[in-house]
């Protein structure tokens, strides 16, 4: 069983580790998702894969026998709001990373705009400003159910249920377009041959 001190890993390292594109790839989910380490990503495509791989399975076993499994991984991944309701077993084949991180709870409170930032987003969840179903969450990849979902919101006991705190406050204004000044040219000897800036 091994030993309950040690947990074991949850997640598969890559393959190819080194390749240019993956790496360029990771880092950009990372900063999209906000992800604090590769850790995370990975673990998310173990999960990933391991749903591909029961699908595939299940493929190529008879009718009869496929259909119970089919429909208990159907079933989960409807309820988690990872595929549509009309989706097949073939749909799970086509499951991407980003399909399962959008629904991260993190990546739902900032779509939610109850945080500025994905970042700020990651910050309210640990500190235990968000809750689910009434309950705290203080894990940001917490896979959200589409029930739960309706229920995302701030904790009755937080301070950001406030609409005049500074937090709320400052996502709610709107930030005024910059304006792009006009360069200015000095007029006679400017210290280089020629006389002017350039």
């Amino acid at each position: 069983m091994g030993d309950p001190k040690r947990q074991r890993r949850k997640f598969d390292t890559p393959r190819f580790p080194w390749r240019k594109d993956i790496l360029d790839e990771e880092l950009k989910l990372l900063g999209t998702y906000g992800l604090r380490n590769k850790h995370e990503l990975w673990r998310h495509e173990t999960q990933l894969s391991k749903f591909r791989g029961i699908a595939r399975s299940l493929i190529g076993r008879p009718t009869a026998e496929r259909m119970k499994m089919e429909n208990e991984l159907l079933t989960r991944l409807k309820k988690l709001a990872v595929l549509q309701e009309t989706a097949v077993l073939d749909d799970v084949l086509d499951l991407s990373l980003e399909d399962l991180l959008e629904r991260r709870l993190q990546t739902l409170v900032f779509k939610k705009t109850l945080a500025k930032t994905v970042h700020q987003s990651r910050q309210l969840v640990t500190h235990g400003h968000i809750t689910l179903n009434g309950r705290r969450v203080t894990v940001p990849g917490y896979i959200v159910s589409r029930e739960e979902e309706k229920t995302l919101t701030y904790a009755p006991e937080s301070q950001l249920v406030n609409a005049a705190h500074p937090t709320r406050v400052a996502m709610t204004v709107v930030a005024k377009p910059r304006q792009v000044a006009q360069p200015r040219f000095r007029r006679g000897g400017g210290g280089r041959r020629g006389g002017g800036r350039f």
